[in-house]
């Protein structure tokens, strides 16, 4: 769903929206030519959609710290994520 013709969102919402179809397409272009990606409809991939969320985080006056290796091994993660399983959904 494309936000921009969308009345009431916040801005922030539709920011992180529009930032990410820009990585996604960043993305395909970037591989159209390994054949990484068909001619079909993917979900954002966790990785991207966490970057994006990194991205914003100074707008909310948040600061995100890295996970130590005992904290990633501790909690089941990755160190630089995605921090869910891949049957979550945002």
């Amino acid at each position: 769903l494309n936000l921009g013709c969308a009345t009431g969102h916040p801005s922030f919402v539709m920011s992180c929206s529009f930032t990410n179809q820009a990585m996604a397409q960043l993305e395909l272009w970037a591989n159209k030519t390994t054949g990484k990606f068909e001619k079909k409809v993917y979900i954002l991939p966790k990785k991207l959609d966490e970057k994006v969320a990194k991205l914003h985080l100074t707008h909310l006056t948040a600061n995100l710290t890295t996970l130590t290796k005992d904290q990633s091994e501790y909690i089941g993660v990755p160190v630089d994520g995605p921090y869910k399983p891949e049957q979550y959904r945002y």
